[in-house]
């Protein structure tokens, strides 16, 4: 538990007085002890969205959105993605510290050979229509991990815990491929293990038996980089989810089901797809103008995406990163002939000059850059929310692996506020 000191917050409800321990972590806001408020106030707290709630104690993510921080196990993420990579980051994440070079080696090796999936699967894919949205193949077929890796589903079980985390970072690369690769009708490729985790994954997306592909290193390193920045972002809904999904002693392939499933929605994971989809509806430079017209005018529905956080007060920090990361592949892949990217870069050169944009802290986002680079690299819009989920999996795993490990596990029971009909006596049909 977190460090306690003699300080209370003193409620008073009715003629019962409560005094609330005051609980402080290494950094950020204090948090207030509710748990005895029903048992000895008789209420519940009332917080929709559980938006000033703790619902846990974690040592994984920090985040100041008021000073634009992201925090991975107290390393800023602009670091991070500057100088570390995907796996090195998910080692942090998962085990609290950066590996010496010993331990990169091993942690590398295992992920490397448990990249392929069971053979089983791939008729598994084929049940879905190839029409079917990714994130929905990818959801079911992480659903059914469960059926085909017997030996990694006891939680009580560290070693198996440890398996499953291992075969989820190493998997989750080809199912995603594979999904992408059903959706657009061409066979699969299996891993390689003499490629790096991103190179990897671009390879079983783009290549095809009837030519040689060859991953750029550009486009390796910005794929690794969005793997990075979305790899862990605090308790949010989907982070939440797993959580609550595995305090029922979910197995562990069930409980990245559901934070896959709730990362689907569009006020989550779909936020680059969003963004792009704007884009596209601006559709040439010279609209722009009307574009930020209407979204300064209160009474228009329209709003820019990929603008602005609901976290981040400030200027997103992984933004920046993505930034140079998005100016390197669109100046090896060129935008000359690519409408949308020319709207893209335009409306990031308004954005940082206008005041408008300026003063409503409505600086381009992460979900801004990662859908210009996704879009530049070949992948569909379908495919954004479905790569995001590949990159968050190792923070799910992170999260899940903390709180089965937590002394203080409990199932997770959200209370309510009753607003429906009170007690009545049932009446036969005949006598209504």
């Amino acid at each position: 538990m977190t460090d306690q000191t003699h300080e209370t917050a003193r409620l008073t409800i009715g003629d019962k007085t409560l005094d609330l321990p005051i609980y402080h972590g290494s950094v950020g806001p204090d948090v207030i002890d509710i748990r005895r408020l029903y048992s000895d106030g008789g209420v519940f707290a009332f917080d929709p969205g559980y938006t000033s709630t703790g619902s846990c104690e974690s040592a994984i993510t920090y985040i100041d959105g008021d000073k634009g921080q992201l925090l991975y196990r107290g390393y800023p993420i602009e670091q991070l993605a500057a100088k570390s990579h995907f796996l090195e980051v998910a080692y942090l994440l998962l085990y609290g510290e950066l590996p010496t070079a010993e331990q990169m080696e091993d942690f590398e090796t295992r992920v490397t050979n448990h990249t392929m999936l069971h053979e089983q699967m791939a008729y598994f894919f084929r049940g879905f229509r190839r029409d079917a949205h990714p994130m929905a193949v990818v959801c079911g077929i992480i659903g059914a991990m469960s059926a085909f890796y017997h030996d990694s589903t006891d939680i009580n079980d560290a070693w198996q815990r440890e398996v499953a985390t291992i075969r989820m970072i190493a998997k989750m690369p080809t199912i995603v491929a594979w999904a992408f690769k059903y959706h657009v009708g061409q066979p699969f490729v299996y891993p390689r293990n003499n490629l790096d985790y991103a190179s990897n994954f671009l390879n079983m997306c783009f290549s095809v038996p009837a030519t040689d592909y060859v991953v750029d290193p550009i486009l390796s390193r910005a794929m690794d980089r969005i793997f990075t920045l979305h790899a862990d972002h605090e308790q949010n809904a989907s982070t939440s989810t797993v959580r609550l999904a595995s305090s029922s002693g979910a197995n562990p392939f069930a409980c990245i089901a559901a934070g896959v499933a709730c990362l689907w929605g569009p006020a989550h994971g779909g936020a680059n797809e969003a963004a792009l989809m704007m884009l596209r509806e601006i559709g040439t430079p010279d609209r722009i103008p009307e574009f930020i017209a209407r979204a300064r005018d209160k009474d228009d529905p329209f709003r820019l995406m990929g603008f602005g956080h609901r976290v981040y007060k400030n200027f997103d920090p992984r933004a920046k990163v993505m930034k140079q990361s998005a100016d390197e592949v669109l100046g090896l892949l060129g935008i000359e002939r690519n409408p949308t990217l020319q709207v893209a870069k335009e409306l990031e050169r308004i954005a940082l000059e206008d005041p408008y944009f300026i003063e409503k802290k409505l600086y381009p986002n992460v979900d801004f850059y990662s859908g210009i680079i996704l879009d530049a690299m070949g992948f569909p819009t379908s495919m954004f929310t479905p790569i995001f989920a590949l990159a968050r999996t190792v923070g799910w795993i992170s999260q899940w692996k903390e709180m089965i490990e937590d002394p203080q596990l409990k199932i997770g029971r959200p209370r309510q506020l009753y607003t429906g009909a009170t007690l009545r006596d049932y009446v036969d049909v005949e006598n209504r």
